[in-house]
């Protein structure tokens, strides 16, 4: 999706660099504006420029509680501007274009 995300893979918290301070409340705001709660941790809890948004996510989600954050969260980065990688194509893209190819 163009974030930078870190942490383990078995971790049900995910967090997803937002780096730039000013962008902080922007992200979080409207992300609760479209029902996603976020966690937002910055300075003095992080070194000042590696501020991030913690997705937690629970058993008690279903998969389409899922795609909608997911679907929210991607709109809000854009919106902020903090998607620093090019998203990779979905799967669907990718074979489609294979069969295209062929």
């Amino acid at each position: 999706m163009g974030f930078e995300v870190l942490g383990d893979n078995d971790s049900p918290v995910m967090p997803i660099m937002i780096y730039n301070p000013a962008k902080i409340p922007a992200f979080s705001r409207e992300c609760l504006k479209q029902n996603v709660a976020v966690v937002i941790v910055g300075f003095p809890a992080t070194p000042l420029l590696l501020a991030r948004a913690r997705i937690c996510i629970s058993a008690a989600h279903s998969r389409e509680d899922l795609n909608i954050a997911l679907e929210v969260i991607s709109k809000v980065g854009d919106l902020t501007g903090i998607k620093y990688f090019p998203a990779e194509p979905q799967k669907q893209q990718v074979e489609e274009n294979r069969v295209k190819l062929e």
